[in-house]
């Protein structure tokens, strides 16, 4: 009955819509019936984005008025002054505006602008219009005398979300708004939809995330997250140039996805009549190229996990991975450490910055904790002391002391990493490095020397999120292979999740390959951090949803 009700309401109202959209399209008819069809224009001559202009004329203008004196203006009148002093001062306000405007009219900066018309506001022979390019906006002054007849006529039949190139000269207003003196106007695009109202903007989530064109339109905030992520990515390809890392692009139709705990997409190969599956990560190819001697490599691309939507997760994400012949875990800890914090000052112009109410320093050196030193810190559990832990039966017998859940194929090992999940991830809120993780959960990983059951691997946590993974890579093909026979045994068990023997992989790490250090970043949590953005929607320019058929 509710839902009944919501769409009678919402009846008027469409077909109000329905109506505004047939008069849009009967402009255009006519525009296009008297030759001036916008949709036959290939180019046009943009010189300056709205930034640009500002900034352009903020800095003539001061050049130009550096000597100059003003003209006096009397004194503002006090409340309640006569009509008479009133009137003497605006005319002294306007005639010091006036003399200012002819200086500097004298000298104009002319541009050539194109952008959306978001506002407009005619008043007889003259209005006023807001224009928004990918920069910002700006304030148009449109006349009739400075168009002629015939242009300024069909500008005022223009709609909101029509697109112009505007081409005039800079100046500022007697209020003081920088704006651009329109001589000729050209519309380059008519909009045949109806932008949301502009006060509200556009706020409900699933339409900005299915329809992230008017998001775009209407929320700079949201247009700034993507500038963000594109400068953030680029930071990231400039910093690790500069270490002398190549950029690589490996398959993402596999035939075997390995390289991490997931479930894979399946598809077919028609020509081959072959099922493959969708990478779920970039590691094992990869480690192929450091076999073939690229001793520094690093790929950016889209891996597809066929698993659950939270506000952290979506089926394809961006994923860099990089390797690094002849170093460690520990390596990747300093590299990471010095990018986080280099990223934090380019992108955002501090190391010290705010997600929500939380204050995040990524100037202070990161902390170090090893895994089981964590769970102890925060349960009093030492699972490196065999009194209190001795054997996988123990772990158990304290996971459900705990209430922690587990499977019946689990050992110590994947015991105290659900330990850590349950009781330490959400205290890890400054950035830390997670290091020393047991070896069940960690096929890949080369075992930590003095630490039995434990391998040279860190998580690094921030907010409480896992923001990247790192080994110093196994690179001995016989315990790799015993390692992917575990996995098998796993798969075999009944976790889809498990890894399964690659090899082709294996034959080349028995040509040998070197002493590596490797780490994966998820680039969209990362935008989050740095865009106090609180959803992974709203870092993905067009995040997975369920369709509406």
């Amino acid at each position: 009955m509710g839902e009944q009700v919501k769409n009678e309401q919402n009846k008027p109202q469409e077909q109000d819509l329905n109506q505004l959209r047939k008069v849009r399209r009967e402009k255009l008819a006519a525009l296009q019936e008297a030759g001036k069809d916008p949709f036959v224009i290939t180019k046009y001559d943009q010189t300056y984005h709205t930034d640009e202009a500002i900034r352009d004329y903020e800095a003539h203008e001061k050049e130009i008025l550096k000597d100059y004196v003003e003209k006096e203006v009397l004194p503002e009148p006090a409340e309640g002054a006569d009509n008479d002093t009133i009137a003497a001062y605006r005319a002294s306000k306007k005639a010091a505006y006036e003399a200012r405007r002819a200086v500097l009219d004298a000298s104009p900066i002319n541009v050539s602008i194109a952008g959306r018309m978001m506002f407009k506001r005619v008043m007889g022979k003259a209005s006023f219009a807001n224009f928004r390019d990918r920069n910002g906006d700006i304030q148009v002054y449109v006349s009739k005398d400075a168009l002629g007849d015939d242009a300024y006529a069909d500008f005022k039949k223009s709609d909101i979300g029509d697109i112009y190139g505007v081409k005039g000269y800079v100046f500022r207003t007697m209020t003081g708004e920088i704006s651009v003196h329109a001589t000729e106007m050209t519309l380059l695009s008519k909009s045949l939809q109806i932008l949301p109202e502009k006060f509200h903007g556009l706020t409900d989530t699933d339409t900005r995330y299915r329809q992230r064109y008017v998001d775009l339109t209407m929320n700079l905030d949201s247009r700034d997250v993507f500038m963000k992520r594109s400068k953030i990515i680029w930071e990231i390809r400039k910093f690790l140039a500069e270490k002398d890392f190549m950029e690589v692009e490996t398959p993402m139709l596999v035939a075997n996805a390995g390289g991490a705990a997931a479930r894979p997409f399946m598809t077919h190969f028609n020509a081959l009549d072959e099922d493959l599956k969708l990478r779920i990560s970039l590691e094992l190819y990869l480690k192929r190229l450091l076999v073939g001697g690229m001793e520094r490599v690093f790929e950016i691309g889209r891996v597809f996990r066929n698993e659950g939507v939270d506000t952290r997760h979506n089926p394809e994400f961006t994923l860099m991975e990089l390797y690094q012949a002849y170093t460690d875990y520990n390596g990747m800890m300093d590299l990471t450490e010095e990018m986080f914090r280099h990223l934090a000052q380019t992108v955002l112009g501090t190391t010290t910055f705010k997600y929500g109410d939380i204050e995040l320093d990524f100037g202070k050196p990161f902390r170090r904790l090893r895994m089981a030193d964590a769970v102890k810190e925060y349960t009093g559990i030492d699972f490196d002391d065999p009194a209190q832990v001795p054997d996988d039966a123990a772990a158990k017998k304290l996971a459900k002391e705990k209430g922690v859940e587990y499977e019946e194929r689990h050992k110590k090992g994947d015991i105290l990493n659900l330990f850590f999940e349950e009781f330490c991830e959400d205290h890890m809120v400054q950035p830390t490095f997670v290091m020393d993780h047991p070896i069940e959960v960690s096929p890949l990983t080369k075992k930590k020397p003095g630490y039995e059951g434990h391998v040279e691997r860190f998580e690094l946590f921030i907010n409480g999120w896992e923001m990247c993974n790192a080994y110093s890579e196994l690179n001995d093909p016989i315990d790799q292979r015993e390692r992917f026979a575990a996995q098998d045994a796993n798969a075999a068990a009944g976790d889809d999740e498990a890894e399964h023997t690659d090899e082709d992989f294996l034959n080349a790490l028995e040509i040998g390959m070197p002493p590596t250090g490797g780490i994966g970043y998820g680039i969209d949590r990362l935008v989050m951090l740095l865009t106090n953005s609180p959803a992974i929607r709203d870092v993905l320019l067009f995040p997975t949803l369920k369709s509406l058929s």
